[in-house]
């Protein structure tokens, strides 16, 4: 079938829940994808910051391989023997003590936020079960994640929406101050914003929001399911920032595009969570754990990781050299990139899509650039050369 055969059946049998292009992606390998109809195109979109090992990596190809021949599913009632290697490694690399896996970003959230609460009833103090979030923050969309994003676009149309969420100004330690009061049990914040426009947080605001929750006895929670697993330069966003949250939530990244998802937490506040307080029928399964595993040894290194940071440089370096009026800022850590511009920019992607180059936005103003943590030198000059080639061409059309 071609990509217009394909489209056309999708739309006469898929839920129009999305805004796709009229492409189908049939084959990919690396940093690239190949359509249906035979066409190849460099890919700064990895599934929106899910393929970080790039497309068919064959280790992990082998581990899944091996792993389907040996056991696709039991139930958590048992020990899972890949969910705990997977577990390990997660502890080990984080600092912190236990792990829950789910099967996606929003299941994380939602689950860290069920922990934040169930820990301040578990402690008698009930009436404790506000959530502060940020404004254009993003944490996904079941009811209780939407309603945490700090984006009205998302929340229309749902109400009424779960109570107990309050916003204050991202990168403003004063907003939140005003907020904070007897009922708070959390803060919930992106080390960097995602939807939300690429926007990295100040180290003086993360500093400040541990040393808020340390002296109110409030939790800490890092959504870290878009800048996580080595997309920032560090294993998880926080380690740049000399400080640990009590919870932090992962997916995308963590399974290299197999789906899965985790919530990551200290003793103390796992504590909240007994035996029948939260569960997932398939989270931890053995086929997404085992890749999990396999994804973790591979980012988990020095020398990967400084290797991303090296090209996230690189990548920025290239963009802030590009001699264009519209350009406002570029910004981003490590292969998570923005660039925001004067201009809407959704023709702007669909000029890149034309010439082989898959991007996404982030919000209506900015264009985000999240490829494959192995990405090469020669495909970060071959994508800026097409962004660049697309941004011209504009100017003059």
């Amino acid at each position: 079938m071609s990509n217009l055969d394909i489209a056309a059946a999708g739309q006469q049998y898929i839920m129009n829940t999305y805004g796709r292009y009229p492409l189908s992606f049939v084959r990919g390998q690396g940093s690239l994808l190949w359509d249906a109809d035979g066409k190849a195109y460099l890919d700064f979109v990895g599934g929106i910051a899910v393929c970080i090992l790039g497309h068919c990596h064959p280790q992990l190809v082998k581990t899944l391989h091996q792993q389907a021949e040996t056991l696709w599913h039991i139930s958590n009632l048992y020990w899972i023997e890949p969910q705990v290697k997977a577990a390990a490694r997660l502890v080990q690399g984080s600092g912190l003590d236990k792990v829950f896996f789910c099967n996606s970003g929003a299941e994380a959230n939602e689950a860290a936020i069920k922990l934040a609460r169930k820990y301040f009833y578990r402690q008698g103090q009930p009436d404790r079960n506000h959530i502060i979030t940020f404004l254009q923050s993003f944490h996904g969309r079941t009811l209780a994640a939407v309603t945490a994003t700090g984006q009205l676009k998302y929340q229309e149309g749902f109400k009424p929406l779960p109570a107990g969420f309050h916003y204050a100004e991202f990168n403003n330690l004063m907003s939140v101050k005003t907020i904070i009061d007897d009922q708070t049990a959390a803060i919930l914040v992106e080390p960097v914003q995602g939807e939300g426009g690429i926007r990295p947080a100040d180290p003086q605001f993360l500093q400040g929001l541990r040393e808020l929750c340390d002296q109110a006895g409030i939790l800490l929670i890092f959504d870290e399911v878009q800048c996580g697993m080595g997309r920032t330069g560090s294993l998880f966003a926080y380690q740049h920032y000399g400080i640990k949250p009590d919870i932090v939530t992962i997916a995308k990244g963590l399974g290299g595009g197999f789906p899965i998802g985790a919530m990551l937490s200290s003793d103390k506040a796992a504590s909240g969570f007994a035996p029948g307080d939260h569960a997932s029928t398939f989270g931890g399964n053995p086929l997404g754990t085992a890749v999990a595993e396999q994804v973790l040894s591979i980012i988990d290194d020095p020398a990967f990781l400084q290797r991303v940071e090296t090209a996230g440089q690189s990548l920025m370096g290239k963009l802030k050299a590009l001699k264009d009026g519209r350009i406002v800022e570029v910004r981003g850590q490590g292969l998570m990139v923005g660039i925001e511009l004067s201009i809407e920019v959704a023709d702007l992607i669909k000029s890149c899509i034309g010439k082989g180059l898959l991007l996404v936005g982030a919000g209506s103003h900015v264009v985000r650039m999240v490829p494959p943590l192995t990405v090469s030198d020669e495909e970060i000059e071959q994508a800026v050369a097409i962004f660049a080639q697309a941004l011209q061409e504009s100017a003059t059309a």
